[in-house]
């Protein structure tokens, strides 16, 4: 099982393609683990002469896991930050984009091209604006900013976040979740698998439940507040990806990050939403690999 001690925690990663290559690093979102990285587009990074790196951001997955660490109720740090008084949190962004390089560092590789998704993509605009020189390009996916005034998630979407659940639910009770979450914030592709959702889910719990790691991430997100004038400090070669139909982070979040990157370049997927869809693969593959390639 590869896993380095970084930057103080330890962090699960996978390596595939030629070592030689240039580096991608994938960066995944809020509570979800590294497995959320398709398969088939690794493979396509890897066929197009990418070293491709992903892993486990910390508190989730197999990478360490700070159940000691303080932590406040997520809508208490949401009014806090609305009258600019503090709140206990575990880490930032800042923390978590501190990982990544130490992740690199630990790997040898100078620097890389930067591939975030959600929070992922939080992440990585942190690395290309506190790290230039260790960032060869940006891709930015279904991510937003934090500006205020961008729109956030649909009622429906709302309501779920927020419901009381059981902190220590059976397996079956966290794929259901699994599968109610995934249905609401992904697009309805015809070509994924009837039981995909079950199977992603699933294979989650098993590796490793810890929703409070979640919990964590949401912390740090509101913690790491607007990152409006770090993004035009921004001088990598910028692509910002975002699905039409996202209700989880909606579109106008990633223009309002294109028009902050200078000369970043925005591509909508009308068949998209918070998910990366097995027909739309391909094409979020060639967009990057075009893009790197650039």
């Amino acid at each position: 099982m590869p896993i380095v001690t970084a930057n103080g925690i330890d962090l699960h990663y996978e390596d595939a393609g030629d070592p030689a290559a240039p580096a991608i690093l994938l960066i995944m979102g809020l509570g979800t683990q590294m497995i959320a990285w398709p398969d088939a587009l690794v493979e396509t990074l890897v066929a197009a002469g990418y070293r491709v790196i992903r892993y486990d951001n910390r508190d989730i997955g197999l990478s360490t896991h700070l159940h000691d660490a303080p932590t406040t109720n997520p809508l208490v740090a949401l009014l806090a930050t609305r009258f600019g008084l503090p709140f206990r949190h575990a880490y930032t962004l800042r923390d978590m984009a501190a990982d990544a390089i130490a992740l690199l560092d630990a790997l040898g590789i100078p620097a890389a091209h930067m591939v975030g998704a959600s929070m992922g993509g939080m992440i990585a605009q942190n690395l290309a604006a506190l790290y230039p020189d260790r960032v060869l390009s940006l891709t930015s996916i279904m991510s937003s900013s934090g500006a205020r005034g961008l729109p956030g998630p649909t009622p429906e979407l709302r309501r779920r976040m927020i419901a009381r659940r059981d902190p220590r639910p059976t397996r079956e009770q966290a794929i259901a979740a699994g599968i109610e979450m995934l249905t609401l914030i992904s697009y309805p592709d015809p070509t994924r698998a009837p039981d995909a959702f079950r199977v992603m889910a699933g294979r989650a719990f098993d590796r490793a439940f810890n929703p409070q790691g979640a919990r964590r991430h949401l912390l740090a997100i509101i913690a790491d507040g607007s990152r409006a004038a770090r993004l035009a400090a921004i001088r990598a070669p910028t692509l910002v990806i975002h699905g039409a139909a996202d209700p989880l982070v909606p579109l106008p979040n990633s223009e309002d990050i294109a028009r902050r990157v200078p000369g970043a370049r925005l591509e909508v997927i009308p068949e998209m939403a918070h998910d990366l869809p097995p027909a739309q693969l391909s094409r979020i593959a060639g967009l990057i690999v075009a893009h790197a390639a650039g």
